[in-house]
């Protein structure tokens, strides 16, 4: 019951940064945890860096010390700062909302915002 819209996606330089937002249709505050997945060409999809409602994060391997997930719950908005991007980074950026548990109760997905590093 909610809608999750990705932007600031795009193509840069290696080395830049980009800051993704997504905005969701109502209030993420009593949302368990929001995130971040991406998804480049053949390859599976993966944890980029999640927030729960409390504030604790959890990062990818890949991503750490280079992203940095935040979520401002007055603009129903999470973002990623990505910095210090490399071509390996390139893939499709979903944002995520969903509840605690393995089956949670609720999943929500974004349709996804491009991000292309090269040259």
């Amino acid at each position: 019951q909610v809608q999750l819209v990705e932007s600031g996606g795009g193509l840069v330089q290696p080395g830049g940064s980009l800051r993704l937002s997504c905005a969701a249709s109502r209030s993420i505050f009593s949302i368990n945890a929001m995130g971040w997945y991406r998804q480049a060409p053949g390859k599976q999809r993966e944890l980029v860096a999640a927030i729960t409602r409390g504030g604790s994060t959890n990062y990818g391997d890949s991503v750490k010390r280079r992203f940095t997930i935040s979520r401002d719950n007055a603009k129903n908005t999470v973002y990623l700062q990505m910095n210090s991007l490399n071509p390996e980074d390139t893939a499709v950026y979903y944002c995520n909302a969903r509840g605690p548990g393995r089956v949670p109760a609720y999943d929500y997905w974004g349709q996804g915002t491009q991000v292309t590093v090269s040259s």
